[in-house]
Protein backbone atom coordinates (compact mmCIF):
# COMPACT_ATOMS: atom_id res chain seq x y z
CA UNK A 1 0.00 0.00 0.00
CA UNK A 2 1.31 3.44 -0.87
CA UNK A 3 1.93 6.23 1.61
CA UNK A 4 -1.08 8.09 0.29
CA UNK A 5 -3.26 5.02 0.80
CA UNK A 6 -2.02 4.58 4.36
CA UNK A 7 -2.76 8.20 5.18
CA UNK A 8 -6.26 7.77 3.74
CA UNK A 9 -6.83 4.58 5.73
CA UNK A 10 -5.65 6.03 9.01
CA UNK A 11 -7.53 9.29 8.42
CA UNK A 12 -10.81 7.46 7.92
CA UNK A 13 -10.24 5.18 10.91
CA UNK A 14 -9.29 8.10 13.13
CA UNK A 15 -12.28 10.12 11.97
CA UNK A 16 -14.58 7.19 12.75
CA UNK A 17 -13.13 6.72 16.22
CA UNK A 18 -13.31 10.45 16.86
CA UNK A 19 -17.01 10.55 16.02
CA UNK A 20 -17.76 7.34 17.95
CA UNK A 21 -16.05 8.35 21.17
CA UNK A 22 -16.79 12.04 20.77
CA UNK A 23 -20.54 11.50 20.50
CA UNK A 24 -21.08 8.73 23.05
CA UNK A 25 -19.43 10.49 25.99
CA UNK A 26 -21.37 13.79 25.63
CA UNK A 27 -24.61 11.87 25.12
CA UNK A 28 -24.10 10.02 28.39
CA UNK A 29 -23.18 13.26 30.14
CA UNK A 30 -26.24 15.06 28.79
CA UNK A 31 -28.52 12.23 29.87
CA UNK A 32 -27.09 12.27 33.37
CA UNK A 33 -27.39 16.06 33.60
CA UNK A 34 -31.00 15.97 32.43
CA UNK A 35 -31.89 13.24 34.93
CA UNK A 36 -30.36 15.24 37.77
CA UNK A 37 -32.12 18.43 36.66
CA UNK A 38 -35.49 16.68 36.53
CA UNK A 39 -34.88 15.22 39.97
CA UNK A 40 -33.96 18.67 41.30
CA UNK A 41 -37.06 20.25 39.77
CA UNK A 42 -39.22 17.50 41.30
CA UNK A 43 -37.75 18.22 44.73
CA UNK A 44 -37.83 22.03 44.43
CA UNK A 45 -40.43 23.15 41.87
CA UNK A 46 -40.02 26.82 42.87
CA UNK A 47 -36.44 26.82 41.53
CA UNK A 48 -37.38 25.36 38.13
CA UNK A 49 -36.40 28.51 36.20
CA UNK A 50 -32.93 28.67 37.73
CA UNK A 51 -32.33 24.95 37.31
CA UNK A 52 -33.50 25.00 33.70
CA UNK A 53 -31.33 27.99 32.81
CA UNK A 54 -28.27 26.37 34.39
CA UNK A 55 -29.10 23.07 32.66
CA UNK A 56 -29.20 24.69 29.21
CA UNK A 57 -25.85 26.41 29.74
CA UNK A 58 -24.31 23.14 30.89
CA UNK A 59 -25.81 21.18 27.99
CA UNK A 60 -24.44 23.71 25.51
CA UNK A 61 -20.96 23.32 26.98
CA UNK A 62 -21.17 19.52 26.90
CA UNK A 63 -22.50 19.54 23.34
CA UNK A 64 -19.59 21.70 22.20
CA UNK A 65 -17.30 18.72 22.83
CA UNK A 66 -19.23 16.63 20.31
CA UNK A 67 -19.18 19.50 17.82
CA UNK A 68 -15.40 19.85 18.15
CA UNK A 69 -15.00 16.11 17.53
CA UNK A 70 -17.18 16.42 14.44
CA UNK A 71 -15.07 19.29 13.13
CA UNK A 72 -11.86 17.32 13.69
CA UNK A 73 -13.34 14.34 11.83
CA UNK A 74 -14.34 16.57 8.89
CA UNK A 75 -10.84 18.05 8.76
CA UNK A 76 -9.30 14.57 8.77
CA UNK A 77 -11.49 13.44 5.89
CA UNK A 78 -11.75 16.52 3.65
CA UNK A 79 -8.88 18.88 4.54
CA UNK A 80 -6.18 16.59 5.87
CA UNK A 81 -2.87 18.48 6.01
CA UNK A 82 -0.90 15.26 5.47
CA UNK A 83 -2.28 14.75 1.95
CA UNK A 84 -0.21 17.58 0.51
CA UNK A 85 2.93 16.57 2.39
CA UNK A 86 2.92 13.08 0.89
CA UNK A 87 1.53 13.92 -2.55
CA UNK A 88 3.85 16.90 -3.04
CA UNK A 89 7.07 15.22 -2.19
Amino acid sequence: MTDLGLIGLFSILTAGLTIAIGSVAPALGEGRALAQALQSIAQQPDEANTITRTLFVGLAMVESTAIYCFVVALILIFANPFWNAVAGG
